[in-house]
């Protein structure tokens, strides 16, 4: 049923654990494509160039956050694509998720007390509220 499935990772315990729930979708369908999108905003990207001199290391840096996920796609045969996109993590995955037509946005859960939530918005709540296809919010 859901062969192409959207998985935004940071590589919070929250993205790990929608990470298993996409790998345990993806096994249902043999040609099933997880892509995992890691979104980099602009505070994000100003720090990692301040704390790496090269982009090399800044890249590595980065799929570091998400290399448990990868790894966790290779160990049970998932075909898996890994994207970095920048902008604010909200908007850029559901504009990212509309355009590239996806069956599934999987996505975690956000610790917020219910005071940031109801000022400022999880990013999950943004991305259910604006997706075109079904999303999955994991606790």
């Amino acid at each position: 049923m859901f062969k192409k499935i959207l998985l935004a990772a940071d590589g919070s315990e929250h993205s790990l654990r929608a990470a298993e729930k996409a790998i345990m979708i993806a096994q249902c369908h043999e040609e099933a494509n997880v892509k995992v999108v890691y979104v980099v905003d602009g505070a994000a990207s100003k720090e990692d160039v301040l704390h790496n001199w090269d982009s090399l290391g800044i890249a590595e840096k980065r799929k570091g956050k998400v290399n448990t996920i990868l790894k966790k796609a290779e160990e049970v045969g998932i075909s898996y694509e890994l994207k970095f996109l920048r902008g604010e993590p909200g908007p850029t995955i559901v504009e990212y998720a509309n355009l590239n037509h996806f069956d599934l946005v999987v996505i975690g859960s956000r610790g917020l007390n219910s005071l940031q939530e109801m000022i400022l918005g999880s990013v999950s709540h943004k991305v259910a509220k604006r997706a075109n296809c079904p999303v999955m919010i994991v606790k």
